[in-house]
């Protein structure tokens, strides 16, 4: 399945969703900026808050995965798909660099977002999160986004994205209470690949975005 736009994507997710959790105690909460776009579709439908947890990948040099994931909150949460073994054998190879990129992150997160960060855990407790990205590759985001909203309780975790690959999936639906996923790909591309458009605004523009939202909200 492809996907005219973003914006397409979303309206065909907020469909689903929008029996169910329309007018609920719900926020939508988005892990991309693409995704903000999708969840932008589906917190309108719903008429909920949308706000966004802002993630940074670190890659292993010169390969193409991630060991894992900092968030907004400072916390590094490996990648899940690595074995206990693999994390060890990481580690030692690229402790020092993997130190480095979990600091330079954090303070690139800190920079974008200032002290007070973007998430208001008051808007997400005691709600139905709904975790939305416009594609989930693996399951890294996922995990950061897991281990950000421990501390926080919440009511369910709904997981939604137009696109994911079967490896994605196998964690998603371990990981929510509930799943929505419109096409599961076992050869996945890239997440641009199955959308026609792709204008996405930049990493400061939709924070922008998604703060004046909140402030709408409170």
């Amino acid at each position: 399945m492809y996907f005219e736009s973003r914006i397409h994507a979303g309206q065909q997710l907020a469909a689903e969703l929008i029996e169910r959790y329309r007018y609920s105690n719900c926020a939508v909460v988005a892990v991309s900026d693409g995704g903000a776009i999708v969840g932008e579709q589906i917190a309108t439908a719903l008429h909920c808050v949308l706000t966004m947890l802002v993630i940074e990948d670190i890659d292993v040099p010169g390969e193409s995965i991630s060991f894992g994931s900092v968030s907004e909150g400072g916390a590094f949460t490996y990648n899940s798909q690595f074995s206990n073994g693999e994390i060890d054998e990481y580690t030692t190879e690229y402790r020092g660099y993997l130190e480095d990129q979990k600091r330079e992150a954090f303070h690139r997160i800190n920079h974008l977002l200032g002290e007070g960060g973007l998430i208001d855990h008051d808007m997400l407790r005691d709600h139905t999160i709904i975790l939305v990205n416009d594609g989930f590759d693996n399951s890294v985001m996922i995990d950061a986004a897991i281990e950000f909203l421990k501390p926080i309780r919440i009511a369910r975790l709904v997981i939604v994205a137009p696109v994911a690959s079967s490896a994605a999936v196998d964690r998603l639906h371990v990981a929510a209470d509930e799943l929505h996923i419109l096409d599961v790909k076992a050869n996945y591309v890239n997440t641009n690949h199955y959308y026609d458009k792709n204008e996405i605004p930049s990493h400061e523009e939709t924070i922008d975005k998604i703060n004046k939202i909140v402030l709408n909200w409170r």
